[in-house]
């Protein structure tokens, strides 16, 4: 049942722990999130349309068996950065399958591991980072728009996309400065819950 404006349970968890509980909305809304971006990386490692989809499944077959192993014990440690890991984990099997040679053995650490020693020339770094962390922002916003009332959003998207002055956002809406602080910080709390990285780690 979706919410109506405004509704929203603000001491809801976070996106990852209502996953780890088996919160099927919050799947849904986790791989809505981040499927385009596997795939965007996959395709960037040079596999095809079929191919890609079929990595993006493995990869969130993955994120479903192993999410309660993520945890953020360094800075730096991005649920981003976990999944580029998986993802070039996925795209590796597959061309180790398609080359005829045996995937590695070890267990998933012993793989993991490996597969984190930066390489160079890895079509997966973070190159473009800003470019795909900006894609999952933007569908994140677009989940959450609808649970705020049109000028509680636009008190948000003036003031803190569009870096107008809480005063003149307040004079354009009819609102109190106090109002609109108020409606930006809703806003970025309910942004916070419906990411898997709070925004500021993006």
């Amino acid at each position: 049942m979706s919410q109506s404006p405004e509704t929203f349970d603000s001491t809801s968890s976070s996106l990852l722990d209502r996953v780890r509980f088996k919160d099927v909305e919050a799947w849904r809304q986790l791989v809505r999130l981040y499927a385009p971006l596997v795939y965007s990386w996959c395709a960037r490692a040079g596999l095809q349309s079929e191919d890609a989809a079929d990595v993006v499944q493995e990869v969130f077959r993955s994120v479903a068996i192993s999410i309660g192993d993520f945890r953020r014990d360094r800075p730096g440690d991005t649920f981003r950065g976990w999944l580029r890991v998986i993802t070039r984990n996925k795209v590796h099997d597959l061309n180790r399958r398609r080359a005829g040679e045996p995937v590695a053995v070890g267990g998933s650490e012993h793989h993991d591991l490996l597969n984190e020693i930066p390489v160079a020339t890895d079509p997966m770094s973070d190159d473009d980072s800003r470019e795909s962390r900006g894609a999952v922002l933007r569908r994140a916003l677009d989940l959450i728009r609808l649970e705020f009332e049109e000028r509680t959003w636009q008190a948000f998207w003036r003031s803190a996309v569009e870096d107008q002055s809480t005063a003149d956002v307040a004079a354009a809406l009819g609102m109190t400065s106090t109002a609109v602080r108020k409606a930006r910080s809703r806003v970025f709390r309910r942004l916070r819950e419906a990411l898997a990285d709070p925004p500021e780690a993006m």
